[in-house]
């Protein structure tokens, strides 16, 4: 069966792209021939990692991704569309990390923002030595 390569919870980030298995371990893994892992691999749709013996080493990043070639070549998607469709799911997950990186700027900039307004508030009440903090913020929000 498929997996996600985004929900995979038994390897870590780093542990995931690790190259760790021979070309005939990851054929039986993905249930594919290792000839059409190597075909693969030359239309540039994996890129397994290689030992200092020129070996080809698959992650478990290769094989999510292989299991998932392979779910579109079932549904009938040829290797053109599944170069398309690769590239848009990268382009989409490098664009969902934009998003998260650019919401996480916006609540900094947020938090900047609050934190220069309680200063103003504050300055506001120490200018006003005669009266009382409730005077004096009554004065600041009419």
């Amino acid at each position: 069966m498929a997996r996600n390569d985004e929900n995979c919870e038994t390897h870590g980030p780093r542990d995931r792209n690790k190259p760790l298995y021979m070309i005939s371990v990851a054929a039986e893994l993905t249930g594919m021939h290792p000839q059409t892992l190597r075909v693969y691999e030359q239309k540039g749709l994996v890129t397994p990692g290689r030992s200092r013996g020129n070996t080809r080493l698959y992650s478990q990043a290769d094989i999510d991704r292989l299991n998932f070639i392979s779910k579109l070549t079932d549904e009938g998607i040829n290797l053109a569309g599944v170069v398309r469709i690769m590239d848009m799911r990268e382009r989409a997950r490098e664009k969902d990390e934009e998003i998260g990186r650019l919401h996480a700027r916006v609540r900094e900039l947020e938090d900047e923002v609050h934190e220069f307004r309680m200063q103003e508030k504050i300055t506001a009440l120490a200018r006003y030595d005669g009266q009382s903090p409730e005077q004096v913020m009554r004065g600041l929000l009419e």
